[in-house]
Order: C-alpha cells, then structure tokens, then sequence
C-alpha cells in the first residue's frame, strides 16, 4: 500500500490516506474529485467526534453539495500515534 495523502490535522496528528483506502472511498461516487475536501476537512474542522477508543468522526460542511447530505465525515482509526483515514463520505447530520 502507498500513501497517496498525508495531512497534520487540527490537533498537529499526521492522519495518511492509502491507496487502498482511497479506492474504497471512490465507491461512494459523489466522492469522485473530492480529495481536496477531505485534507480540508482533516486541518480545518466544523467538528471532531469521538467514536470509539482510537476512531475519530472529522466533519465539514458543504452548501453547495446537490445531495441532502452536506457534511462531509472523514473516519479516522489511530494506531501507535498515527492516524489512518477509514473512509469517507457524506451525510445529512452530524453524529
């Protein structure tokens, strides 16, 4: 696996995206062309919600998103200090 994205988030963590990881992403199709939304996401948050133990919800918001669903959720799992994006896509509210 490559990492394709590597990004300090908010909280100064280096969270990567792998290749892998981001062809899974690009299933959700109204995540095609947005890898730009999800580094955004990671440094400049509306909010971050716990999940569980090492997971993380990292969430913006987009108006002009043609869906129902304009908060972008960045899922990301923690292991040794370092954090892995999970997946990626968008939702119609936070939780």
């Amino acid at each position: 696996m490559t990492n394709i994205l590597e990004v300090i988030d908010k909280t100064k963590r280096v969270i990567y995206l792998t290749d892998e990881r981001y062809k899974h992403i690009l299933k959700h199709p109204e995540m095609q062309n947005k890898l730009e939304f999800i580094r955004k996401t990671l440094e400049n948050p509306l909010k971050i919600m716990d999940f569980e133990e090492n997971v993380k919800f990292y969430y913006t918001y987009h108006k002009n998103i043609k869906s129902k669903a304009k908060y972008l959720r960045v899922i990301v799992k923690y292991l040794n200090g370092n954090g892995f994006i999970v997946t990626a896509y968008f939702v119609d509210k936070l939780r």
